[in-house]
Parts: structure tokens; C-alpha cells; sequence
């Protein structure tokens, strides 16, 4: 341990946002017992229920935090490549041994127990991310290690497509803010990404020969007053050439590499199909709980969909429906801004870090669980499609709970010591 954290170790830690995550906590286990109550066995502590399950879940990610924030923070720095070797060999080992639930590979049974290798995945990402972009002497970004990192965060999810887990995979991609941040990524990358986004969207609610044309007709006009600019128009006839490709190429992507499943749920989500029976059970069933709720809910235990088991997966995925049910939209306001202050924290935590390394792996944890965040409460209002993913600290799971607890506390960790790393 540091001199620093030898003098001053209870107080250099940021306590705000550990109670920020024991409320999260909290949250997520009162709504598990909502969820999932059983009146043959009320206990909370009951641990033949899932919410007797998670509270020991919960005291086990207290020990694991607190316990991380008595290690040196250098211990993680040094680890952080044998930690990826072994989430690796973990994503390897589950699609050998793997359990299949649900059509997807995705869990190694220890016991009573399923352990999720593909959440620690994103912890070891992020770490080994931060340590190789820390170590680059240039000064300026370069297309080597910016391919490089590329590879770190593609390993991983290859191995996660591969059980396969959408979902989980999707994640990683949010590590794309880690690069805006230290540069690697420009604004001009950003904006072509929304662009593909979009033009997706539209080649599949538009006909795509007219779609071109209205993009022709766009370029037209640019190229009208930047006529005299001649590089600029040749810019412009590549971005409409590669456009054009693009939206030809988007129905067979989507026929070719989505699932059905997937298919039908975005299908659903831009009005395409409706199938409330079928496919869009999900999402129907939890616009109607979260609905239901109104201002202030129905109160703890009184959610008859919940209660009726209306709504699939309902301590997991859909945790934020009995939030939405239950508390209604004064509850779903308060878990919504102790989730934005947590960020806005993790985000002031990570600039005040005086090593890139900290600064970096900081930017991670906060892009990390921003994604879950906004795709889990997202897909239960109908907004983007239903990809399997928890809520951070709320859904029922150890692996969940744990993963996203190592991944905050070796951040605190961080934070904690700060003042005795160099800059």
C-alpha cells in the first residue's frame, strides 16, 4: 500500500459514490423480492428464492469491494494481462463446457451456481485496454495502436458472438468513448457512425433505390455550393458512393447475419410487424406494467403484472418494469438520477486522475456501464430493441453484480491513491 493510503486510506476514499452503489444495490434486491415474491416464502433472506440468493450476492460483492480497496492500486496495473488471459481462456472454456440456457452458451456451472465469464470479459477489456494505451510514448495517436486496441476489445467479443450473446457483445462496443477521449477517435468517426445508424434505420423503413436518390439529391445540393471547392466535391462522391453501398448492402446483412429473433424485435420496434402474442410479448407486457404504475405505482408488492407473472424475466432483463410498476414514475425518476449521478461522478472521478492508466480504465467503467444503463431501460420502454442485458447492480445475478462491483471499486481504488502515483 502507499504512504498515501497508509495515512489517509478510510478518507481518500470517495464515499459518495459507494453509497450511490450500495442505494443501486439496495434498489435491485427490495425489487428482486417484488419481483419474484413468493408468500410461502417471505422471507428476504430466504435463499431458496432468487431475492434470498442476491442478498448473499450482495454481502459477497461488499467483501469483494472492500477488499479491493485494500490492495495497491499497481497490483491492477501489473495484473491486468494475466487477468485478460484468464477471462479469455474462461470465454474458451464456456462454449466447451459451457451450460446452454436460452440458446445461448453463455455460463459455467459451479455447483448451484452459473458463473458468466462474458461479464468479467468487459472488466479485463477495460483493463488491459488502459494498460496498453497508457504505455504508448508517442504523442500524438497512431493507426498502429489504435489497431492494436482494436484487437484488445475484438478479441473478447468474438469469443462472446460466438455462445452466442448479442447482448454481452454489444457492450464492449461502448469502449468506442475510450477512444473518443483519448483521441484516437475524431468527431468525423462519430458522426459517420450515426450516419451508418441511421441510413440503416431507413434503408429498412425505406425503399432503398429511393433512399439513394434522396441522397443524391442531398449531395447534389452540397455540391452545388461547393462547386468551386474542387477536393471537397471529391470527398463528397466518395461519401456518396460508400453511402450508396451501404444501404445495398443493408438488406442482406439483415437477412444474412441477424438471427430471426432479432430480426422480428427490431421489426417491432420501428412498427414493421406487430406481434404482441409472439415476439413482442416482451416488450408489450412491459410498456404495460411500467404504464400501469402511473405517478407514484401500485406500492411494494401490490404489481399485478409483476405479481402475475405477466411480464418474462422480470428479476433480469425487465427488473425496471416492477420499478415502473411498483414505484411508478417518481420511483423510475429516482433510480433514473442516482444512475445519471453516478456517471456525472465517474466521470469527474476520471478526469481528476493524475495517470492515464487510471484516467483511461476510469473512461471504461463509466462507458461500460452507461451502455447498460440506457439499452436495458431503453428495450423495456420500446425504444431500442430487446438484446438480453442486466442493470447494473438492480438485475438479479452474482456474476452480474460481482463484475460490475470489481469493475467500480478498482476505479475507487484508483481514486483513493491518486495523489501518491505519478502523473
Amino acid at each position: 500500500m502507499n504512504k498515501i493510503g497508509e495515512k489517509s486510506f478510510f478518507g481518500s476514499i470517495d464515499w459518495f459514490t459507494v453509497i450511490l452503489w450500495f442505494s443501486l444495490c439496495l434498489i435491485g434486491w427490495f425489487n428482486i423480492h417484488a419481483a419474484v415474491f413468493d408468500p410461502e416464502q417471505p422471507g428476504l433472506f430466504n435463499l431458496g428464492t432468487n431475492y434470498g440468493k442476491q442478498s448473499i450476492y450482495i454481502l459477497t460483492a461488499l467483501i469483494i469491494g472492500f477488499s479491493i480497496l485494500i490492495i495497491d492500486s499497481k497490483f491492477f496495473i501489473s495484473a491486468s494481462p494475466i487477468i485478460y488471459i484468464i477471462v479469455i481462456l474462461l470465454l474458451i472454456a464456456v462454449l466447451l463446457i459451457g451450460r446452454n440456457v436460452g440458446g445461448n452458451q453463455a455460463w459455467i456451472a459451479i455447483g448451484s451456481f452459473r458463473l458468466q465469464p462474458s461479464e468479467f470479459g468487459k472488466l479485463a477489456t477495460c483493463l488491459l485496454l488502459a494498460s496498453y494505451l497508457s504505455n504508448q510514448t508517442q504523442k500524438h495517436p497512431n493507426k498502429k495502436t489504435l489497431f492494436i486496441s482494436t484487437l484488445i476489445v475484438l478479441f473478447p467479443v468474438t469469443l462472446v458472438m460466438l455462445q452466442p450473446d448479442t447482448g454481452s457483445a454489444l457492450a464492449f462496443f461502448a469502449l468506442i468513448f475510450v477512444f473518443y477521449r483519448e483521441g484516437y477517435v475524431g468527431n468525423g468517426l462519430l458522426m459517420l457512425g450515426g450516419l451508418a445508424i441511421f441510413l440503416f434505420v431507413m434503408a429498412l423503413l425505406v425503399n432503398q433505390w429511393l433512399l439513394i436518390c434522396i441522397l443524391l439529391l442531398i449531395c447534389g445540393l452540397f455540391a452545388y455550393n461547393l462547386r468551386k471547392k474542387r477536393k471537397y466535391l471529391i470527398n463528397l462522391g466518395i461519401l456518396f458512393a460508400a453511402c450508396s453501398l451501404y444501404v445495398l448492402s443493408v438488406d442482406f446483412a439483415y437477412e444474412k447475419i441477424l438471427q430471426p429473433h432479432q430480426r422480428n424485435r427490431i421489426d417491432i420496434i420501428l412498427g414493421k410487424m406487430s406481434d404482441p402474442r409472439g415476439q413482442g410479448y416482451n416488450l408489450n407486457q412491459s410498456k404495460i406494467a411500467i404504464g400501469s404504475g402511473q405517478l407514484f405505482g401500485k406500492g411494494y408488492l401490490q404489481g399485478t403484472q409483476t405479481k402475475y407473472n405477466f411480464v418474462p424475466e422480470q428479476s433480469t432483463d425487465f427488473i425496471f418494469c416492477t420499478v415502473g410498476e411498483e414505484w411508478g414514475f417518481v420511483g423510475c425518476l429516482v433510480l433514473i438520477s442516482i444512475y445519471v449521478t453516478l456517471l456525472i461522478r465517474l466521470i469527474n472521478i476520471a478526469e481528476r486522475q493524475r495517470t492515464a492508466f487510471a484516467r483511461i480504465y476510469a473512461y471504461g467503467v463509466a462507458s461500460i456501464l452507461f451502455f447498460h444503463f440506457f439499452i436495458n431501460i431503453g428495450m423495456t420502454i420500446g425504444i431500442v430493441p430487446v438484446i438480453g442485458i442486466p442493470l447494473p447492480f438492480i438485475s438479479y445475478g452474482g456474476s452480474s453484480l460481482w463484475s460490475f462491483t470489481i469493475l467500480l471499486f478498482i476505479l475507487l481504488r484508483f481514486d483513493s491513491s491518486r495523489k501518491g502515483l505519478n502523473g
